[in-house]
């Protein structure tokens, strides 16, 4: 990324991070220096309310190589750290149940673990050693689409800390060089210590939707589409009551994802065979290895598991046997083997722009436009969410309910609604309902709709 100049505009060169500097050493330390002391400095000042120019808050803090009276001497080049809403971000973190001295612990106490890169963003992400967070390198446009995403986004996060959208625990910029490298906390959706079979990235579309063969051949590939079409022609198949709290979840994401014109997100799957994992655990004659069972109390954030994401309501109380499922999802494949299902909806800084206008109406005049990944956000969040709740995931009558769940009131989901279709016309927003703040009012909030007044990232 390049410093930005006045009015927010680049000096012409092209507006990219340097991959090269983002996988050195050095990067990893400033992070952890940057995140040790701007969130140390914070726990001194007094918790207070979240105010609207909190969101667009930016503390800096320069750390020379030798030191300074407020900075410790490092090994690497001279940096400038950069925390963007450290108060509303602070506010975030408690909403999860993650404390000062948990976040410093995992980011700063253990070195950061790099891991390869899943997709074709060009973004690095790093794991800390614990499983909790992810690190990962963002473009200049999707930090400042966070930053003004904030404000509704996270209203509709405290209304429901239940989802299946990313948690974004804090928002970096690391300047060195003449370099900006900026960074998203955010929430682990695949842990590492459970062996994931397979893994997918689904968009619900089928417009060259299957996993390169260079993907194909790395040790844990990530499949698409038309692979899990193939490869699971019967789907993965839950109870019916985590089915409905999974569709009832996806179904809320999608009308917050598509108010905010957010596109071409994906649900990023991981699939962990119980059953393969036993005859591998035979096979080995050994007990244990990558499998074993990561503690309860290990978990930092609330609601982070994919079982705990989908339960809502009634079904949350204390219910879920996290130490048999590892916080993962039960549900069966076509042969009746055990699984574990981990998910999470990724990849949803991108707003349905004039780059995006322009790359689906090339692509519809080559291919059905009904079918690319590319298309705007009200087609897009319908045809995933079909996908998702028709193809991906099956409702099993012949699977059991867990005793603990008993007695709830299932929900009426539609088999093939749309994201909207389970509420009814009185109680969607009409378009005067300015102060609306509910999902699916979160597209009234001004800070997304007024495009000249945008709040630039301040850099």
């Amino acid at each position: 990324l390049i410093p930005l100049g006045q009015n927010g505009q680049t000096d012409g060169r092209q507006n990219d991070y340097n991959t090269s500097l983002t996988t050195s050493s050095a990067l990893k330390g400033a992070i952890q220096l940057g995140i040790g002391y701007t969130v140390g400095n914070l726990s001194s000042k007094p918790e207070r309310d979240v105010l609207m120019q909190d969101f667009y808050v930016v503390e800096s803090i320069f750390f020379p190589s030798e030191g300074s009276n407020l900075t410790p001497a490092h090994h690497f080049p001279d940096f400038r750290f950069k925390t963007y809403a450290p108060v509303a971000f602070r506010y975030f973190r408690e909403l999860f149940g993650i404390r000062p001295d948990d976040y410093l612990y995992s980011l700063c106490n253990e070195p950061l673990i790099e891991l390869s890169n899943p997709g074709a963003s060009g973004s690095v992400f790093y794991l800390t050693k614990d499983d909790e967070f992810i690190i990962k390198t963002v473009m200049h446009k999707e930090a400042e689409f966070l930053q003004k995403l904030l404000p509704g986004y996270y209203m509709n996060l405290n209304q429901n800390p239940r989802t299946l959208l990313p948690k974004f625990f804090g928002l970096y910029c690391v300047q060195s060089g003449g370099k900006n490298i900026r960074v998203v906390v955010m929430n682990n959706v695949l842990p590492r210590v459970v062996r994931m079979h397979l893994k997918y990235d689904l968009k619900g579309s089928t417009y060259k939707r299957r996993a390169s063969k260079k993907e194909r051949e790395k040790a844990r590939p990530t499949f698409k589409d038309l692979d899990f079409m193939q490869d699971l022609q019967d789907g993965l198949m839950l109870d019916q009551d985590t089915y409905n709290a999974l569709v009832k979840t996806l179904q809320r994401d999608c009308l917050v994802l598509e108010s905010f014109k957010i596109m071409d997100y994906s649900l990023l799957l991981g699939v962990h065979n119980m059953d393969q994992a036993e005859r591998e655990r035979q096979m080995e004659g050994s007990q244990g290895g990558s499998d074993e069972k990561r503690p309860v109390a290990q978990q930092k954030a609330l609601y982070s598991t994919a079982m705990e994401s989908i339960q809502g309501g009634a079904a949350c109380g204390g219910s879920i046997d996290t130490d048999d499922t590892m916080g993962g999802i039960p549900a069966v494949n076509g042969k009746g083997e055990r699984l574990l299902l981990y998910i999470g909806i990724i990849d949803i800084l991108q707003s349905y722009r004039l780059i995006k206008k322009l790359e689906h109406t090339w692509k519809a005049l080559v291919h059905d436009g009904d079918t690319v990944s590319v298309h705007r956000p009200g087609f897009y969040a319908d045809r995933f969410f079909k996908f998702m709740s028709n193809t991906v995931f099956k409702k099993s009558s012949s699977l059991k309910s867990s005793p603990s769940k008993k007695g709830r009131v299932s929900l009426s989901v539609p088999k093939c609604a749309g994201p909207g279709a389970a509420w009814s016309a009185s109680q969607l927003p009409s378009e005067r309902d300015e102060n609306i703040y509910d999902l699916r009012g979160a597209r009234s909030f001004p800070t997304l709709e007024d495009e000249g007044k945008d709040h630039k990232l301040q850099t």
